[in-house]
């Protein structure tokens, strides 16, 4: 057990480090942004796994010996406990002084050994002791204990553990997390390659996903008024959605944060949200070589975003725009643009233009939201002596050298789109992980609160002077039970009325 405890230990603190480095399955970007910032640290950090903890050698290695740890305490336990259940309570101590809690009481002499013995056992029974009589030198005495279900909650507690941990492994080896980025009136396809990230289990690869399509019809999203306590904070943002399966009747739900909702067993929760603006690119002679509704990425709370525009054919040469937008633009004093407030109220995109190699026709993946400019030659802004590309919504600017325009195209109506960052996770161990999480906090809460207890009631077949029989009581516990002499107490004082009636009793007869 103690081995188990300090593994236990060993595993929480093992996964620390998944809280503090981004993880490849569940935030790819972050990862990248990691070792964009930190260059000479990232090859060694990621080669002892900690950007892959849970997948990682070590902390399996701990996961394992965990496992093999509990097994090894939960079976010469349970051999133990069956052999406790089936044995008979303990014989009677002969020195009872030299218990924890001792009582000594006396009853009327109308009441024989036997009976108050007899009562004894009965009170005994009745609050739900296995009780066996032991005779001995001038006395008679009935052993009772209880408290089975203590030790019957550890082992249940432990076996859930045990069941959380195989619910765990096998779950995660048929499990996937992918994520996806909906632009509102465009709809996902669940198949493989219509994730933007997609981490299946050992056993998943993505082959046998269940058909459906899911449409962002719209994005509602709330601030609270400029200059009102929490001014600008989001009060509330949902995606409204309609669910499309073979063979069904469209659905039409309603994805919040915390809350998400299941299709064909998936789980389909809400990340994050932002702005994707509407931006066409002609040519020279006026033809569309690109137009798209791009996601631009929240940089700080005001919704200041970061979005990446790159056109690999169509003009004199690959052109990559990095912008930024500003759904309530103001100006800083140091001159620089700046969101003063989350809401569409004064919106503005600058670009600053790059061209050359960029790095598409390679083969090599490469970020939709990023864009490497060291081998790039910048067009605008900087050092160029060209000021960066300005946009409204509904206008349009001119790209340098003349290679043609760029239009920030209203959207029915509205200045500009949003989209919705949705995480489809399935997890086919969830239910089994949730039983035996129950399961083990129903062991852990019975095996804190139950009481091991013997109690002994000793009947001395003797008489004092004044008539009356001597009875001790004593109580033993395993472990602290701080309500062991109230136990004994009481069991004396019950018992104590019940010979005073059957006195009365003989009497009368």
């Amino acid at each position: 057990m103690r081995t188990a405890l300090i593994l236990l230990l060993s595993l929480a603190l093992a996964a620390v480090p998944g809280s503090l480095f981004p993880q490849r399955g569940a935030d790819p970007n972050g990862v990248i942004q990691w070792e964009r910032s930190n260059p000479e640290w990232f090859p060694f950090l990621d080669a002892v796994g900690l950007f892959d903890v849970y997948y990682s050698p070590w902390f399996s290695s701990i996961y394992l010996l965990l496992f093999v740890s509990l097994i090894g305490c939960v079976i010469p336990r349970a051999k133990h406990h069956y052999r406790a259940l089936k044995g008979q309570p303990p014989r009677t101590p002969i020195r009872f002084a030299r218990l924890p809690e001792h009582l000594e009481r006396a009853i009327p002499e109308h009441v024989t050994p036997a009976a108050a013995l007899d009562l004894a056992e009965t009170e005994l029974t009745r609050r739900r002791y296995r009780v066996r009589r032991y005779d001995g030198k001038g006395w008679t005495s009935v052993s009772a204990e209880r408290g089975y279900l203590r030790e019957t909650g550890n082992l249940l507690f432990h076996i859930a553990l045990v069941g959380v941990l195989v619910s765990v492994v096998v779950g995660k080896a048929f499990a996937y997390t992918g994520q996806r980025v909906v632009v509102e009136g465009t709809t996902f396809v669940n198949t493989l390659s219509d994730f933007s990230s997609f981490d299946p289990g050992r056993f998943a690869d993505g082959s046998n996903l269940t058909p459906y399509s899911l449409t962002l019809d719209r994005f509602d999203v709330t601030y609270q008024p400029a200059g009102s306590p929490g001014g600008g904070q989001a009060g509330d943002f949902a995606a409204n959605v309609t669910i499309r399966s073979p063979g069904a009747d469209d659905q039409t739900e309603r994805v919040v944060v915390n809350y998400p909702i299941t299709v064909g067993g998936d789980r389909i929760h809400l990340l994050g949200n932002g702005y994707a603006p509407t931006l066409t690119v002609r040519d020279a002679e006026g033809q569309i070589v690109y137009s798209d509704s791009l996601p631009f990425l929240p940089q700080d709370s005001n919704m200041t975003s970061l979005g990446v525009v790159k056109i690999p054919d169509g003009l004199p040469q690959q052109l990559g725009l990095i912008g930024f937008f500003y759904p309530t633009q103001d100006t800083l004093p140091s001159g620089a643009a700046t969101s003063i407030y989350p809401d569409v109220i004064n919106p503005v995109i600058t670009l600053n233009a790059f061209a050359g190699d960029l790095g598409i026709d390679d083969g090599t993946p490469r970020s939709v939201y990023a864009l490497a400019v060291d081998e790039l030659t910048q067009l605008t802004g900087g050092d160029t002596g060209q000021d960066s590309i300005e946009l409204r919504p509904g206008s349009t600017s001119a790209l340098p050298n003349g290679w043609g325009t760029i239009t920030w195209e209203e959207a029915d109506g509205a200045p500009v789109k949003r989209f919705a960052s949705l995480q489809i996770q399935r997890d086919p161990s969830s239910g089994w992980v949730l039983a035996f999480s129950v399961l083990a906090c129903v062991g852990l809460f019975t095996g804190l609160l139950i009481p091991r207890r013997r109690i002994w009631v000793k009947v001395h077949s003797s008489t004092r002077t004044d008539s009356m029989i001597s009875v001790e009581y004593a109580g033993l516990a395993r472990g602290d039970d701080p309500g062991l002499a109230r136990a004994v107490e009481q069991l004396a004082d019950a018992h104590a009325q019940a010979c005073e009636r059957a006195s009365v009793a003989a009497q009368s007869r």
